[in-house]
């Protein structure tokens, strides 16, 4: 299968696979932690390894790896397969809860436009925010029922917030404060270490393999990846979260899945999604 590559050939080429081999970046100190060079060494890894595709490009996933899956993206791009979920979520975003007050209430600007800053380091609370995660404390402050983070009614909500924020680069922060850099740490180190009975880390696929095939599926880089979500899968028949995602990907492994929302998920959506700083949101998106 070509999933099974040798690992040392990436590791030649940028640090981060040097966390692949070993499983797991070792654990450091919060001042020896680098982001910033970490960015660097990502970001190079992918745009030296696929230097025909633009940078923004990236956002779009297997697309960017693949010409003919492209062109039946293209193809159907006129009649999106997720612009119900866009009008759905538009209509609950607007509708008031029963104490009158509304989703708009709980964000800066309304609401609007403000995906790429998701997710983020709370300094008070000492964790990371995702937007699934605020949306049900919204409902909850006002008396509503929190959603399933897996089910259609999150994934519409999230569809038309990153709907409004199409175009808008993520501009994501970690502050310095060892608490922040440990839970970016602690999300890397989720990314590359394997687990399940096939062995496998986050990283195996979408580091080392992207534009490969496993089964019928082309698989798409890490950098980016998060820009889409939530996303339409053909698989599915529905529309998925990033929760959703995170759930598959460790059951495809034959792993345990962690509950969604578990701090350990958020710490590698802010991982990944610093990683993405710069590129533009692309959700919600389309994938086989």
């Amino acid at each position: 299968m070509k999933i099974v590559r040798a690992i040392t050939s990436v590791a030649v080429t940028i640090v981060i696979a040097a966390f692949v081999v070993a499983g797991a970046r070792p654990a450091a100190a919060a001042d020896s932690i680098d982001p910033d060079a970490d960015f660097k060494a990502f970001r190079d890894y992918f745009t030296k390894r696929f230097p025909n595709v633009p940078l923004n490009d990236f956002v779009n996933g297997p697309y960017s790896m693949d010409a003919e899956l492209r062109k039946q993206w293209e193809a159907i791009d006129d009649f999106p397969p997720y612009d119900f979920a866009i009008d759905r979520g538009k209509q609950m975003f607007a509708t008031p809860f029963k104490n009158g007050k509304s989703y708009g209430d709980c964000f800066a600007d309304k609401g609007i436009g403000i995906r790429q800053n998701y997710p983020y380091f709370d300094l008070q609370s000492g964790e990371v925010i995702t937007l699934e995660l605020v949306l049900n404390r919204c409902r909850e402050t006002n008396g509503e029922e929190p959603y399933s983070y897996v089910k259609d009614e999150m994934a519409s909500l999230t569809a038309y917030m990153a709907f409004t924020s199409r175009g808008k680069p993520f501009d994501i922060k970690i502050p310095n404060d060892p608490r922040a850099l440990k839970a970016y740490q602690k999300g890397e180190e989720y990314f590359y270490t394997r687990r399940g009975q096939l062995n496998f880390s986050c990283a195996s696929c979408h580091v080392q393999n992207p534009g490969n095939h496993i089964r019928t599926e082309v698989l798409a880089p890490a950098l980016g990846i998060v820009a889409a979500m939530p996303i339409y899968r053909s698989e599915w028949n529905g529309m998925g979260t990033m929760s959703r995602r995170l759930v598959t990907c460790n059951s495809q492994v034959r792993g345990v899945p962690l509950k969604p929302q578990d701090e350990l998920y958020r710490d590698v959506e802010y991982y990944l999604s610093y990683m993405s700083n710069g590129l533009p949101v692309s959700g919600p998106g389309a994938r086989p």
